[in-house]
């Protein structure tokens, strides 16, 4: 239905048929769409519905049993020895995600609000640790912590240690050192993404009715920027639980994970079953703990406010 005055075009009114023309557009739209979309979710979820189902299974030597079991969930959850790598990895995993946001928050603040016009150059500077392979720089903190390494050979030099010490290295805080360096970029962005988000005249309305820099911070940037906090916590800590290269080099005994034990688990002990019981229960336990991570951050800003 149209009503038109004298003189004036024709105006559409609500419930009038759409344009046949738009309409066979966007059928051929979703039609296009529509098996890319398919294809890539068939990638992202096939993987995962073949470890799940390998979970239910049990192998003898070579042979892949496919009746139905919860014999390597059982496994996975109570040997002391996998419980204690999967607590050892959240430990390390949560660590590292708080570490890594209480160090890159204060450079984030410094480049949104401090870096002026030189904001893009900062941003390349941080990034130029990732011009080299991820292997090459935990290598690199394997040679700065050694017996014999830059470390060791500082503390010497000043006096503070009269021998070199051999705790610095194969331990749970190698690997948390050199996890925090390692995705240190990777929360510096998000946060200074969130920060150049934060309107500056409500910090400077903040400053006006009498707060100080630190209550203006705590009361307006911080939970404004709380967002990336999540993101960056997020983006370290799901990755972190499963690290292998890590452990593996600058660990020792001490400082494994379970990603290594899964690893093992599909090569040398051939048990694909018990690893991938191990791979789900992992994933499982680590959604839970994101879940309850991003809870735990909202009801601070909620409490901030």
């Amino acid at each position: 239905m149209t009503v038109a005055a004298e003189g004036s075009p024709p105006v559409r009114m609500a419930g009038a048929r759409r344009n046949p023309l738009l309409q066979s557009e966007a059928v051929q739209g979703f039609a296009l769409i529509s098996p890319t979309f398919v294809y890539a979710l068939i990638l992202l979820v096939l993987p995962i519905l073949v470890v799940i189902a390998h979970s239910f299974w049990t192998q003898n030597y070579l042979t892949i049993d496919h009746t139905f079991t919860l014999e390597n969930y059982r496994i996975a959850l109570t040997e002391p020895i996998y419980r204690d790598l999967l607590w050892r990895s959240l430990y390390i995993s949560l660590t590292v995600s708080l570490l890594t946001v209480a160090l890159a928050y204060p450079i984030a603040y410094f480049i949104s609000f401090h870096g002026g016009r030189h904001k893009s150059l900062w941003l390349f500077l941080i990034t130029i640790p990732f011009w080299t392979s991820y292997l090459l720089r935990v290598m690199s903190w394997k040679v700065i912590l050694g017996y014999n390494g830059v470390l060791n050979s500082g503390l010497m030099g000043l006096g503070i240690i009269s021998e070199p010490s051999d705790a610095l290295l194969y331990n749970s805080i190698a690997v948390i050192i050199t996890l925090t360096h390692a995705w240190a970029t990777f929360a510096i962005l998000p946060i200074f993404v969130s920060l150049e988000k934060v309107d500056r005249t409500l910090v400077e309305a903040a400053t006006d009715l009498g707060d100080g820099p630190l209550r203006s911070f705590l009361r307006v940037t911080l939970p404004l920027s709380a967002p990336g906090v999540i993101s960056a916590a997020l983006i370290v800590m799901i990755p972190t639980v499963g690290d292998y290269v890590t452990p593996k080099l600058v660990g020792g005994k001490d400082g494994v994970m379970i990603a290594n034990a899964i690893q093992a688990q599909f090569g040398k002990a051939s048990s694909w079953p018990l690893g991938a019981a191990l791979s789900v229960t992992t994933m499982v336990i680590v959604s839970l703990m994101a879940g309850a991570t991003v809870l735990i951050i909202r009801a601070l800003q909620s409490l901030a406010r």
